[in-house]
C-alpha cells in the first residue's frame, strides 16, 4: 500500500506542465500549464504528482516535459 504515502514521500524529479487539454479526461482544473510539479512516482505511462487539488493525481506523460 505505497500509494497511502506518496503525499509525505520524497521528490523522485520535477515536471513542468506543458498543456491540459485533453481528448478523454478533465484536466485542466487540476493542471496548469507552466506550473512545475513534484513526481512523487512514476510508471512506464504515467506520473503522480501532487496536483493543483493537493492531492495525489496520475497523469499521462505527455502532459509535461522533465526540468533538467
Amino acid at each position: 500500500m505505497i500509494h497511502k504515502n506518496w503525499e509525505t514521500s520524497k521528490t523522485i524529479k520535477q515536471i513542468e506542465c506543458v498543456h491540459n487539454e485533453a481528448e478523454k479526461f478533465v484536466v485542466d482544473k487540476v493542471l496548469t500549464p507552466g506550473k512545475v510539479y513534484e513526481v512523487k512516482n512514476e510508471t512506464e505511462e504515467f506520473y503522480f504528482i501532487l496536483d493543483n487539488s493537493g492531492r495525489i493525481g496520475g497523469f499521462y506523460k505527455d502532459y509535461f516535459k522533465e526540468i533538467s
